[in-house]
């Protein structure tokens, strides 16, 4: 394994190469050869002045790629959709403005599961109409999961050091992991949403995806603090930190820290993976609790999905209302969905029964959602991660994120075999995934979850364990998993006839 430095330096020479030679044309070609991951490069992609030693102080010159459902000043937002695609607002989203302040430069605006995955029930992560189909860098036939699929699959792929991300439920963590990167979701309130298409106001956040937990820390601090246009942030500046200086590659010793046992057991091979992370999280010093039963899951998914529903109708109609009419005529949920109906290559793959149960709901005060919402928070957070942690005196939980990348499905849709970001999405508490190694030639990734506003400490431990497993892995940009050598003999006949 190369040495982050190294690993660092390489990456920027390739980075700073694309753009030296052709400006972002350079890196455009080599994404649609690829990945397919950005929807558009900035120009100011080619003044990006990244060096692995200024990485170490600060982000000046780091080129970052913002998902697009993300308000930049100098790009349109589109969420992958059609009816957005002249949604040039000419404001930056807080977020956005604080990076720029840091001295980062926006490098482009990354492709995404159309409407952050929140359209149909089988829809196709890392597709979008504007967008098209992006693919995974370690086998191209692959999933790379959603809906910050472009995100991290331009983060994989070397394309950019670093990229920003949102998530509800499984939208950071999930694309991390299976393009074998770093994601953070931060806790719900620490990060502003301001002028970011929204699903749910009770879960949504948006948070960094990189190829190191540092570099996640560093763009966590620059990203973080209060904004007063979105009440959940009213305490971000007084819990915001600095996150890469608080990093300790030795927090694990001696830290109790939870097994969560009823998060995993999908899928074999990531299982497996798993025991090899359980032995390097001992080898760093933590003690492992096994926790076999956890909250049940039904009553906090039925309960979410009624609150997803309610709010995005809600926050949706008031974002559309916010734009310029010249621009986005589709004016509220019930214009989009007649929109979708009359615009063939829309709905060509999947459905919109999301969209059309949404606009069906009663509001933000109709007692149904009222009491959902209430009953999510109630069991994801205090009788659900705090009660976990209380219980059995640990200061964190671990678990797969997820299995290794799917097959990309246009006519099944996705075929998702199970994750564990559910308690920290509905809770709004912080998780970090980190690479945890490989099931055959496919990444996946360590979740490590806790209680809110405990940021840093996450990243810490998510730190040490990284600096413990040195598992990350630069992708092979096999055509197919059944590319790789250790799979394609057994493919074919053992003995020849």
């Amino acid at each position: 394994m190369m040495r982050k430095g190294a690993v660092l330096a390489a990456l920027a020479g390739l980075a700073l190469s694309a753009c030296a030679t052709s400006g972002p044309t350079g890196l455009e070609v080599r994404d649609r050869a690829t990945v397919n991951s950005v929807i558009a490069w900035s120009p100011a992609a080619s003044a990006a002045n990244w060096n692995a030693e200024a990485l170490d102080r600060s982000i000046v010159g780091m080129p970052i790629l913002i998902k697009d459902n993300i308000e930049t000043a100098d790009m349109p937002t589109t969420a992958g959709s059609l009816a957005l695609v002249n949604n040039a607002p000419g404001r930056d989203a807080p977020l956005v403005a604080r990076l720029r302040a840091a001295g980062a430069v926006i490098a482009g605006k990354a492709n995404l599961s159309e409407w952050a995955n929140f359209r149909g029930a089988d829809s196709i992560s890392g597709w979008s109409a504007v967008g098209g189909q992006t693919r995974n860098p370690h086998a191209l036939d692959r999933n790379p999961c959603g809906s910050s699929s472009g995100s991290a699959a331009a983060v994989a792929a070397g394309l950019v050091p670093a990229a920003i991300g949102t998530e509800t439920n499984g939208s950071i963590v999930c694309p991390a992991a299976a393009n074998g990167v770093v994601g953070f979701k931060p806790t719900v309130g620490l990060v502003s949403r301001t002028h970011i298409v929204p699903i749910s106001e009770s879960q949504d956040t948006a948070g960094p995806i990189t190829r190191t937990v540092a570099d996640a820390a560093l763009i966590l601090s620059a990203m973080a603090g209060t904004d007063p246009a979105d009440p959940a942030t009213a305490e971000a500046d007084a819990r915001r930190t600095d996150y890469r200086a608080a990093l300790d590659a030795g927090s694990l010793a001696g830290v109790r820290i939870g097994v969560a046992r009823f998060a995993s057991g999908y899928h074999n091979g990531t299982d497996a993976v798993f025991e090899a992370a359980l032995a390097d999280l001992r080898a760093a010093g933590a003690e492992l609790v096994e926790i076999t039963e956890g909250p049940e899951m039904g009553p906090i998914g039925r309960a979410q999905f009624t609150v997803l529903l309610t709010e995005f109708k809600a926050g949706l109609n008031a974002y559309l209302a916010s734009t310029d009419p010249t621009q986005v005529p589709t004016r509220t949920l019930a214009d989009l969905i007649a929109f979708n109906e009359a615009t063939p290559r829309e709905l060509a793959l999947f459905g919109q029964e999301y969209f059309v149960q949404a606009e069906a709901t009663g509001g933000l005060d109709d007692p149904e959602y009222i009491e959902a919402r209430d009953t999510a928070r109630r069991l994801a957070g205090p009788e659900g991660i705090d009660r976990l942690l209380a219980e059995h005196d640990v200061v964190a939980l671990v678990a797969p994120t997820g299995g290794p990348a799917w097959p990309t499905d246009p006519v099944l849709g996705d075929n998702f075999t199970g994750s564990s970001s559910t308690l920290a999405a509905v809770a709004g508490y912080p998780h970090l995934t980190v690479p945890m190694g490989f099931v055959q030639g496919l990444p996946v990734g360590l979740s490590i979850f806790g209680a809110q506003w405990d940021d840093a400490r996450i990243l810490s431990l998510g730190y040490a364990y990284e600096q413990q497993s040195r598992a990350f892995r630069a992708p092979a940009f096999l055509n197919s998993v059944n590319d790789n050598e250790a799979i394609a003999p057994l493919l074919s006949p053992a003995v020849s006839q």
